[in-house]
């Protein structure tokens, strides 16, 4: 399917269902289930791994990354970058997603889950800290010691917390026998491109954040008069907006590329280091200029704005900050070596 049309279908979802009242409500706990349900029904959650053609293949990511740039543009607070990951593993894995929505741990490279043989199954042990939608989710997936597993919140301790966007962000620990089997993944499929896949994620949630942001700047920059006419019209908020135009643009190219990449099996890790660090830093700039050409106005709660501004500052704290990829491109140059540096710019 096109992107593009996938992606229109997806805003005209999200726009119609994921309105500022909803988002308000779901920060004071209560569960979009309306949402959720139109999203399920989009067959969204399966985009992913529908889209496989073989266990482990990530031929779906384009159109997976069109809906969440789509989610990410109204704010949609639902786990489906999640879901999408969780019932992508569960199929490379041969084992069966249950219904509802599903997270993945964890989101840093520190946390380790462990999973051993006993007689009366497999025991998982492990600790991670702010898994989004962890207490609604139906299992939570984890790749451990080479095998995909999943655990219920019944089986672990949750101590409930929150993003900076009010989303759920819960601190999970286990150890428990497991109900469910483990089975190992697909050849090539390990803890670190789930991380890098979750990186991803959060580009083109970002990514349409980003598009979101924009767009209310320029309207707001069209509709407020001052001193007899639109501010838009004064020469310094046109640098404003054309700066975080710019930002706009190179963040939505950077997550794109990268989803093109995986799909073609590149080297997916240069891809991911560069757009995690890339997205990151526009997330920050644009949201610097959207408030500044809002003025008060954007800090109110009644604005839209700080729905898509907080999440900027959430997402492009997870699954590594820019810090760590600017770390992970420099490591991949040094490998390269000076010979090999130009060939891996211009791949």
């Amino acid at each position: 399917m096109s992107d593009t049309i996938l992606q229109d279908s997806a805003n005209r979802l999200f726009g119609d269902l994921a309105t500022p009242a909803v988002v308000n409500a779901s920060e004071e706990g209560v569960w979009p289930a309306a949402l959720w349900q139109a999203v399920e029904q989009a067959g969204f959650a399966d985009a992913l791994a529908a889209a496989s053609e073989a266990p482990g293949d990530l031929s779906g990511i384009i159109d997976a990354g069109a809906i969440l740039r789509a989610m990410g543009r109204h704010a949609a607070p639902v786990p489906l970058s999640e879901t999408m990951l969780a019932r992508w593993l569960l199929a490379g894995a041969g084992l069966a997603a249950p219904e509802g929505p599903l997270s993945i741990a964890p989101l840093d490279r520190e946390s380790v889950f462990t999973l051993r043989r006993e007689a009366k199954g497999w025991r998982l042990s492990g600790r991670a800290a702010g898994i989004p939608w962890a207490r609604q989710a139906s299992a939570i997936v984890v790749i451990a010691d080479g095998k995909v597993a999943r655990f219920t919140p019944a089986e672990a301790d949750i101590r409930p917390g929150k993003s900076l966007a009010g989303e759920p962000r819960d601190d999970v620990s286990v150890d428990a026998v497991l109900a469910d089997e483990a089975a190992p993944p697909p050849a090539g499929v390990d803890a670190m491109l789930l991380y890098r896949l979750g990186a991803l994620s959060r580009c083109h949630l970002m990514a349409g954040a980003l598009d979101g942001a924009l767009a209310l700047a320029v309207q707001y920059a069209n509709d407020r008069i001052q001193f007899g006419r639109p501010i838009g019209k004064f020469q310094a908020i046109q640098q404003q907006l054309a700066v975080l135009a710019e930002n706009v643009a190179a963040a939505g190219v950077a997550a794109a590329t990268a989803a093109h990449v995986a799909a073609k099996r590149g080297d997916l890790a240069f891809a991911v280091a560069v757009a995690k660090s890339r997205v990151g830093e526009a997330a920050g700039r644009v949201a610097e200029i959207a408030h500044q050409v809002h003025g008060a106005i954007g800090f109110t709660h009644e604005h839209r704005l700080h729905h898509l501004t907080r999440r900027l500052w959430a997402w492009r704290d997870e699954f590594g900050v820019e810090s760590e990829w600017s770390i992970e491109l420099g490591r991949i140059a040094a490998q390269r070596g000076a010979d090999g540096l130009w060939g891996l710019l211009t791949e």
